[in-house]
């Protein structure tokens, strides 16, 4: 017997792919760190939001890893040769999202250090638009 059909709905909370598979959050989470082909967002509030996507591919996983009984490493060799996993040694794909996020929040830390530096040799004035984001 296969896993129950998925609702019709694009998106889905922890707890609901936890459930819908019969599996523990914290499973979901190690799976996640183990399997690069995982990537859910996370909300504003930092909650995982899982697309069908990767409810599929997580009961793909669960029929390896529960059903057939493979290893971590022999689940990684089906989805190498299967074209979902990167090939070991890879570098992991970073979603333009969180590198524009990462980005963003390097340059914040950076203008602020400068206006900071600014305000201790004593130029005021470009000090307090490097902090306020003015140019």
């Amino acid at each position: 017997m296969g896993p129950p059909p998925l609702p019709e709905k694009s998106f889905f909370r922890i707890g609901e792919v936890g459930r819908l598979l019969g599996l523990s959050p914290h499973v979901l989470r190690f799976w996640e760190s183990e399997f690069r082909l995982l990537k859910p967002q996370k909300s504003r509030t930092g909650q995982r939001i899982y697309s069908r996507r990767d409810v599929e591919r997580l009961g793909l996983l669960k029929r390896l890893l529960k059903e057939e009984r493979y290893t971590l490493e022999g689940a990684r060799k089906v989805l190498r040769e299967k074209g979902l996993e990167p090939p070991a040694g890879s570098a992991p794909q970073v979603p333009p999202e969180a590198r524009a996020e990462a980005l963003r929040v390097a340059l914040e830390a950076a203008r602020a250090r400068l206006g900071s530096l600014l305000g201790q040799i004593g130029t005021p004035e470009v000090a307090s638009g490097l902090q306020s984001g003015q140019e």
